[in-house]
């Protein structure tokens, strides 16, 4: 249906080059999007470009805790109707072993540079009228578990920063929301491995009826916020959470 094609919209996802950015962007451009990566792993995002349906997609190659090249990913965009901030950092570790350089870490990553890529993008006035952005938050911040304080706090800041620019953006109907996704197959799970046991995360796997997700369990969620069937929602969290 014409309300859920991206057709004639241009995306920037972030983190596009694995994992759940690496869906979002062929399912953006399955929908009829021109798709701009943003990843620091030069390889890995150029084969997801090259399986990208469609023509115009680029990549723009930056890490974006680094002011200058953050500053120029935003520069050398057109304007955009949809930006999907998919980059991020997932850590455990109990709370007495919590230092300074893992808050550093993961707020530079996971909330910072997010914030301060899309100030760039308002400033620059890079967003269309009716444009989307969207977060990617977690389940953790509902459901807290053992060893996430860190985590979950980032992505709890990253919601509650979310529902201010949904209201800051509101008069020109530009949406912000945030997806909540739950274990995700693929490199969350595979990073979650390296602090919790395999006996661990199939319990975790046994707690949801439909069990892990796939990547493109999530990049459906992202089309459906990116698109216009979506233009009454906004400074909301879904759930991807399989039960």
């Amino acid at each position: 249906m014409e309300r859920f094609s991206l057709k004639g919209k241009n995306i920037l996802i972030t983190g596009g080059s694995s994992g759940i950015g690496a869906a979002s962007a062929v399912a953006a451009a399955e929908a009829g999007a021109v798709v701009f990566i943003n990843a620091r792993n030069a390889e890995r995002a150029n084969k997801v470009l090259s399986e990208l349906p469609g023509e115009g997609h680029q990549l723009l190659l930056a890490d974006l805790t680094d002011e200058e090249q953050r500053n120029q990913v935003v520069d050398d965009l057109p304007k955009m109707h949809g930006v999907v901030h998919s980059a991020g950092l997932t850590a455990h570790m109990p709370a007495r072993f919590i230092r300074k350089k893992n808050l550093d870490q993961l707020f530079n990553v996971n909330y910072e540079a997010v914030v301060l890529l899309t100030a760039r993008i308002l400033a620059k006035k890079k967003i269309e009228k009716g444009g989307s952005f969207i977060f990617m938050s977690s389940i953790a911040t509902k459901y807290p578990y053992f060893g996430g304080a860190v985590y979950s706090g980032t992505k709890s800041a990253i919601e509650a920063y979310s529902k201010t620019l949904a209201t800051e953006l509101a008069p020109k109907k530009i949406r912000s929301n945030c997806l909540k996704p739950s274990f995700v197959k693929g490199p969350m799970v595979e990073e979650a491995g390296k602090t919790i046991s395999d006996e661990v995360l199939a319990n975790f796997e046994k707690m949801m009826p439909l069990g892990f997700g796939e990547p493109e369990d999530v990049a459906n969620a992202v089309v459906f916020f990116l698109s216009d069937a979506s233009r009454w929602i906004t400074g909301t969290e879904l759930i991807l959470g399989g039960g």
